[in-house]
């Protein structure tokens, strides 16, 4: 469907008909010239009048459709498309990533091979962040600071490439749980209420905050956000012995620096739920868990897309104008006079 802005413009159309009809026409105040064999030059012109008139219509009728040209952009039209449904967001929901130094710690078994945590962290996540086609979605890297990596958007796709690239060490070595929390409630409190989400994860506990995390977690119930924290990190892992051997390996907990009892609290002042992830696939089922607990919103939202059309009968009316100004320099010999003169020279 072809919708215009300005259809009233299209009332010129008529306007050099009425020009040419109501004003008078131009009197010539130059002396009349006096030529012999006059009547045999009237009978010559009479024979061709046909073709000069032929000649004539032909640019009369190219200038009316280049105004006519001109008046259909000046309208605005526009293509209007089919309705398309958008689903509404149905949470704001930020992501604060721990990339801090313990996160290179390989005890996360994926398939075959053991990986690093935040291997498996960008994985799971990537296809979490990917399920939330209908919410609005940002990151937060943190180590001992933290920073805005992605604001909210509905862009998911940008959010899950920025986790992937995510590097160990790019926002320091310590860990600063409290300055995430309180980032992320400055990200968050202009959101509507009823929306306000965060998902912590981390494999340690605070040494770096400016805040306590416990005073955040506070600020961040008072404007009604719901954190969700998830401790990540196995519970045993072997360390090889002598020359790599089983001889004199021995049984470590790596995540024995993990503060559970913090990450509890947290979650329980904000009224969210506190997930204990010691493999990819614990971590896979808390994803799938916080998408019953935080389910994407249903309700749809319809628009048209609209697309401007003004270029096209500018165009045409460019390429008309061309073609014109082609012709009569084709007629009045000027690339012909100009060649000879070229030659002349």
């Amino acid at each position: 469907m072809i919708e215009w802005i300005w259809p009233w413009i299209l009332v010129l159309a008529p306007l050099p008909w009425l020009v040419r009809r109501l004003l008078p026409t131009a009197r010539s105040q130059e002396p009349a010239l006096r030529a012999p064999f006059y009547e045999e030059w009237q009978q010559l012109s009479a024979s061709q009048g046909v073709r000069g008139a032929d000649r004539r219509l032909l640019p009369a009728i190219s200038l009316w459709l280049i105004w006519l040209l001109l008046l259909l952009g000046a309208a605005r039209p526009y293509w209007i498309g089919e309705a398309i449904e958008l689903p509404n967001s149905g949470r704001d929901l930020m992501l604060a990533v721990d990339i801090s130094g313990s996160m290179q710690i390989e005890d996360m078994q994926l398939g075959q091979a053991t990986v690093p945590r935040i291997s498996a962290v960008k994985q799971v996540g990537a296809d979490f962040i990917t399920r939330r086609s209908g919410d609005r979605l940002g990151l937060i890297l943190f180590g001992s600071n933290a920073y805005v990596q992605s604001p909210l958007s509905f862009d998911t796709s940008t959010v899950k490439r920025f986790l992937q690239e995510a590097q160990i060490g790019f926002a320091g070595q310590d860990t600063a749980i409290g300055d995430a929390i309180g980032l992320a409630v400055k990200r968050l409190r202009e959101r509507p209420a009823e929306s306000r989400v965060l998902v912590l994860l981390t494999d340690g506990q605070d040494t770096a905050s400016s805040v306590r995390p416990l005073d955040a977690a506070q600020l961040a119930k008072d404007l009604g956000i719901r954190i969700y924290t998830i401790g990540i990190g196995a519970d045993r892992m072997t360390l090889p012995g002598l020359f790599g051997s089983s001889f004199g390996s021995r049984q470590v907990n790596p995540s024995a620096e993990l503060d559970e009892e913090g990450l509890q609290q947290i979650a329980k002042i904000t009224g969210g739920q506190y997930f204990r992830a010691r493999n990819p696939r614990e971590l896979a089922n808390i994803y799938q868990l916080l998408d019953q607990l935080e389910p994407v919103e249903q309700a749809t939202a319809t628009y048209r897309p609209r697309q401007a059309l003004s270029y096209l009968p500018l165009l045409l009316a460019l390429l008309l104008s061309f073609a014109l100004a082609l012709r009569q320099l084709l007629r009045s010999g000027g690339w012909r006079g100009h060649e000879t003169t070229r030659e002349a020279l």
